[in-house]
């Protein structure tokens, strides 16, 4: 195995073959992000969400996507264009992976991609010696999805971060407060096959016990341009706690706590969630003063 791969997969302590396929996956995603920046993405782009928060601000749960939105709107963007550079970028660390874009049946200013890759293959490079790997299908893959939002809404900041490996890189990131206005605006307004995402409620805990302020502005935002909220009335700190209690006083715990027990080591933590425990620390909400709109 190539010695940057080892380096990267010693944080990880992967026993099952769930484990190791979540290492694998994480790795893959810091190495795409790697590739990235070489390529000149984040002049143009940040990173933010889940994975976001999970890399660099120490978020303790797994998370799928890269998730990513221009800093000023392009409608004619092509994330395509990346993609040899990328191909490129990982086949240099032995892994063999195919990217391409998804097509979507309606209008959208999302630009998604998969990039896949061969499961036993992959975890026979990063675990040569683990026999389990004869028991993954021949046909499984591996998917981390990307997808870059082409018409941001105003009102974020970022800032740039650094990694070391899989080489030192440089990266753009929304800031902790414009982070946080997105995975509220989440648990707001986003419907996961007309439930709410059990990992939306489980970042927004993380958020409020590191006392990170909202970027009330950007959210602001993102309600107007999902059309809860009308441009032209101003949103304070009070409104932002009326929606999201609203919101959850409707949810299903019991799906929500099912969504992300696969994501999370201490599903113990979960047993406490209702819409009181939720309101009641929603209370502590306080919101960046230099993000008002």
């Amino acid at each position: 195995m190539n010695g940057v791969l080892a380096e990267m997969l010693k944080k990880y302590q992967a026993e099952s073959i769930a484990d190791k396929k979540n290492a694998v996956k994480e790795v893959m995603q810091e190495l795409v992000l790697c590739a990235l920046s070489r390529s000149g993405f984040f002049k143009h782009a940040a990173f933010y969400g889940g994975t976001a928060l999970r890399i660099f601000y120490g978020l303790d749960r797994f998370s799928e996507d890269l998730d990513f939105s221009l800093m000023k709107p392009d409608p004619d963007f092509e994330l395509a264009g990346y993609f040899p550079d990328l191909k490129k970028e990982l086949a240099s660390y032995g892994l063999n992976v195919e990217i391409s874009e998804k097509r979507k049946t309606k209008e959208s200013p999302v630009r998604s991609a998969f990039l896949k890759g061969n499961t036993k293959e992959h975890i026979l490079l990063f675990y040569a010696s683990d026999s389990a790997a004869e028991r993954i299908a021949g046909d499984e893959m591996i998917k981390i999805k990307f997808e870059v939002d082409t018409n941001p809404p105003d009102g974020a900041n970022f800032e740039r971060k650094y990694r070391l490996l899989p080489a030192p890189y440089e990266i753009a990131l929304y800031d902790m407060p414009s982070l946080f206005a997105g995975k509220a605006h989440a648990v707001i307004c986003r419907a996961w096959k007309s439930r709410v995402k059990g990992r939306d409620l489980y970042d927004y805990i993380f958020y409020l016990s590191r006392g990170t302020a909202l970027n009330i502005g950007h959210l602001k935002a993102r309600l107007v341009q999902s059309e809860a909220w009308k441009s032209e009335n101003k949103f304070t700190i009070d409104d932002a706690k009326k929606l999201l209690c609203e919101r959850f006083d409707s949810i299903d715990y019991e799906q929500a706590k099912n969504d992300v027990r696969p994501f999370v080591k201490d599903a113990a933590a979960l047993e406490i969630w209702n819409a009181d425990f939720f309101k009641q620390i929603t209370r502590e909400l306080n919101f960046d003063t230099v993000s008002v709109l």
